[in-house]
């Protein structure tokens, strides 16, 4: 191994600031460090030039996560549990994606009270996962408000914003839901239900009973939600300047699931893509993915970028010639033509109306297309509790093709989730590979970054709360970065800092793919 002084991924960028400063009082370099109310690691590099304005800012992800190696030479048959431990937050996504996978690796179609076994344990889960980021990770920006102190900005701030009997309210329902995933899945958290060619477990009269009781409660519970919304948020003029803002905007393609009419669907159908005008640009099957994605890598990340194949990578910029596109609630709605249910289909309206047409590019309208995508998960919920199919215990096809390769699609709480799988004959994995929506959405994430900091950040001026402002660019797109991280071939990087009692860093330590040695002081 050879040893080298220690390299910064953004030092070019410093050094460039460095040199232009002509006087040293002002801060040049902030870090946000860590960014906070996401799933995973990351920071924020801003720097500023000498009149003190940001010069670049970069969405910077340290972390790596080695998933689509490590499954290579495992069973097939074990993707949905080992996939579902890359996130805590979204596992039943990974679960869901995978298991469609192997019903195309092994050329088997479920029964239909299968399907609607599974697509009802997905809304299930979308209602609770949807809940969770309005109430505690984006949603205290805005109930709490964006400049609050950091120590309010939280579900406890918003409980106090919104009163103890709502917070009540909000627990209440996430428990029962749990309940639900746990008693149709195995387990809330890591479920074990999807098998290829079905399900492990009927649906009983008893447990039916219990869904639809729940089911009708969570429809209140999304209306609920949505009139807080407009309550909060939408009579707040403050608020709404900032989302319709050119701060917190992007002229980017958007991507999402649709069904044969085109409305919005969580579980099945094709991949829709749209341009910034709103215009159909493909719609494909996700076995036809590799012909429309294609990713692109930085040095100073180690997320990476998604970009449409067909347009080809432009850098990080917007509008028609890029082939930037963005996925998650906002990319759903615009991909879309209207949503299947009808309480969602009339708040559908409702946004495109309030916000001047389609598509909407205000990144933070994806809060208020999240509460709306709620509405419709319960109301789907409900419609298939109430399915008088539900019960029947013809819940699997065996599979007995010969595997080979297969791919399943679903939308995650983030936006659209490939899984594809390589096999050898015996269906043991050769190679696999994830598009999640943490990497569909890394470049616009990337650019809402550093738009949002050239917009605030000016004169070396930081009020208190304008660095949760910058953050609020990321936060809207409620990324996931374990799920976003992957590994390359080579050695597995390892970054190490010593730390004195006081915690300041004494020495640094970092070996990079190819086995190089770095180290400081």
């Amino acid at each position: 191994m050879t040893e080298k002084s220690l390299p910064d991924p953004l030092e070019k960028a410093w050094e460039k600031v460095r040199q232009s400063a002509n006087v040293h009082s002002l801060q040049r370099r902030i870090t946000i460090d860590p960014i906070t109310r996401l799933e995973g690691h990351g920071k924020i590099e801003i720097f500023l030039n000498e009149s003190g304005n940001v010069e670049r800012a970069y969405f910077q992800v340290p972390e790596l996560r080695g998933f689509e190696k490590f499954v290579e030479g495992r069973p097939a048959e074990e993707m949905p549990q080992i996939t579902s431990r890359i996130c805590g937050v979204c596992p039943t996504a990974h679960h869901m994606a995978s298991t469609k996978a192997l019903d195309d690796l092994y050329q088997v179609d479920p029964p239909s009270v299968a399907k609607k076994i599974r697509e009802l344990f997905y809304s299930t889960f979308m209602v609770e996962d949807h809940a969770l980021h309005f109430y505690f990770l984006g949603g205290p920006d805005f109930v709490v408000g964006p400049t609050a102190p950091a120590a309010e900005r939280n579900v406890l701030g918003v409980i106090a914003k919104v009163g103890i009997e709502t917070g009540q309210k909000v627990i209440a329902m996430r428990r029962k839901l749990r309940e639900i995933l746990a008693a149709v899945g195995g387990k809330a958290v890591h479920p074990v239900l999807g098998l290829p060619g079905g399900v492990a477990k009927r649906i009983t009269p008893e447990m039916q009973a219990q869904i639809q009781a729940v089911a009708k409660e969570a429809v209140d519970f999304a209306q609920f939600t949505l009139e807080v919304f407009h309550d909060v948020v939408l009579k707040n003029t403050d608020y709404v300047n900032l989302i319709l803002s050119d701060v917190f905007t992007h002229r980017t393609y958007y991507m999402g699931l649709v069904d044969q009419n085109n409305h919005v669907n969580f579980y099945d159908g094709w991949i829709r893509v749209v341009s910034p005008e709103g215009k159909e640009l493909a719609k494909f099957r996700a076995q036809q993915y590799l012909d429309y994605i294609a990713e692109h890598v930085e040095p100073w990340s180690y997320v990476k970028f998604c970009y449409l194949k067909p347009i080809g990578w432009k850098g990080f910029t917007d509008g028609l010639d890029s082939g930037v596109y963005c996925v998650a609630p906002l990319a759903r709605l615009n991909a879309s033509e209207g949503m299947a249910t009808p309480l969602a289909q009339e708040a559908y309206r409702e946004f495109y109306v309030t916000l001047g047409g389609k598509p909407v590019h205000h990144t933070l309208a994806n809060h208020w297309a999240r509460v709306i995508e709620l509405l419709y998960a319960a109301e789907r919920m409900k419609e298939l509790a109430d399915d008088p199919e539900l019960t029947d215990p013809q819940v699997r096809t065996l599979p007995t093709a010969t595997p080979r390769e297969g791919i399943g699609v679903v939308e995650a709480p983030r936006g659209t989730l490939i899984h594809h799988y390589q096999t050898d004959e015996r269906g043991v994995i050769q190679k696999a590979n994830l598009i999640v929506a943490t990497q569909n959405n890394a470049a616009r994430i990337a650019m809402s970054v550093e738009k949002a900091a050239k917009g605030l950040i000016s004169g070396g001026s930081i009020p208190e709360g304008i660095l949760n402002m910058v953050e609020m660019a990321f936060r809207a797109y409620d990324p996931c970065h374990a799920c976003a991280t992957h590994s390359l071939p080579g050695s597995m990087p390892l970054l190490i800092r010593v730390r004195d009692p006081k915690g300041k860093t004494v020495a640094t330590l970092r070996r990079d793919f190819d086995g190089s040695v770095y180290r400081e002081p």
